[in-house]
């Protein structure tokens, strides 16, 4: 599928102005969404663990609030984004990491729809970010093209996932529209690209367990208009009075790569050789059981948002690197 990347028509999400509230908002992503947010007109206001901190980064247009009571003080909350969650790479999954991993997705989640719970007026959306790792790994050679059906694992990502989105799910009998996107490796500068193209920076990049894992990513771009998009469409149904829904959207390009021909594009573009294999084993071995993300991988589609209309503007791995240069 080809790529658009003429310049974009600005982001707009929904037809009126809202209130809307952010988790994650002093994050890679959730700065960028703030942004595009108030650039449309809408008011912004971010949960946050440190106030002080966030309306440094975020500035004076933002609102910044410690407890979730004080959110509608001034006027009640329209949409909630959900953007929260710890790193889910790095540190060893140990009982103590699964439990904060938990509790900053499943746990604040819930904390949101019980909040949202005791409202007079409750917000009419939630958009709830989950990942691709709801669908688990696939092995090297398994070539099946993963949509919105595709079932869950008995591992820890994709059970991680499950429950994350359970617990958005719970707003739906309160009359909320609830949107779960499944998002692949977000693509920008900042986030996870810079770590993954600083072997290949150093001239060691190269095939990654072999390279034949499934890489699915999505240009930060495309996912903030995949909110907006999505939105959209949530409001429209919330406009002709239809029950609330549950949609599910997987956020990833419908260019989905192999690992090692990821590694050759960025290479190509960096003016680096791609010829540093890097085994499997020893990333098992240091990392357990969350090495099979890197190792085995995924490949996502996305499915509903393409038959929804949606377009996206970097659909290849080649203009969406190129623009991220």
């Amino acid at each position: 599928m080809p790529s658009t990347t003429t310049t974009p028509a600005p982001i707009r999400f929904g037809p009126v102005p809202q209130h809307v509230l952010v988790t994650g908002g002093t994050g890679f992503i959730g700065r960028l969404l703030v942004q595009q947010l108030l650039r449309d007109g809408h008011q912004v206001t971010v949960w946050t663990r440190d106030v002080a901190a966030a309306s440094r980064h975020l500035g004076t247009g933002v609102r910044c609030v410690a407890r979730l009571q004080d959110v509608a003080q001034q006027q009640p909350c329209d949409v909630v984004i959900n953007l929260a969650g710890a790193r889910i790479l790095g540190l060893p999954w140990t009982d103590a990491r699964r439990a904060q991993l938990l509790a900053s997705r499943e746990g604040l989640t819930n904390r949101l729809v019980d909040w949202m719970a005791g409202l007079a007026r409750r917000p009419w959306l939630l958009v709830s970010a989950s990942a691709v790792g709801y669908y688990g790994v696939q092995a090297p050679g398994d070539d099946t093209a993963l949509a919105e059906d595709a079932p869950p694992q008995p591992i820890f990502m994709s059970q991680l996932c499950q429950r994350w989105e359970q617990a958005a799910l719970r707003a739906a009998p309160l009359g909320v529209e609830v949107v779960r996107l499944r998002l692949g490796v977000v693509l920008g500068r900042g986030g996870a690209l810079p770590q993954l193209l600083l072997p290949i920076s150093l001239g060691l990049g190269g095939p990654l367990a072999g390279g034949r894992q499934w890489f699915s990513w999505v240009h930060v771009e495309d996912l903030l208009r995949a909110i907006a998009h999505t939105w959209t469409l949530a409001r429209q149904a919330h406009d002709a009075g239809q029950p609330p829904a549950t949609p599910v959207y997987n956020v990833t390009a419908p260019g989905t790569v192999r690992q090692a021909e990821f590694s050759r594009i960025a290479a190509r573009l960096m003016h680096r050789p791609s010829l540093f294999p890097t085994p499997g084993l020893p990333l098992r071995l240091l990392l357990g059981e969350q090495a099979d993300l890197l190792r085995k991988g995924q490949r996502v589609v996305p499915a509903a948002l393409l038959r929804s209309g949606f377009a996206f503007r970097f659909a290849d791995a080649q203009a969406a690197l190129a623009d991220l240069r």
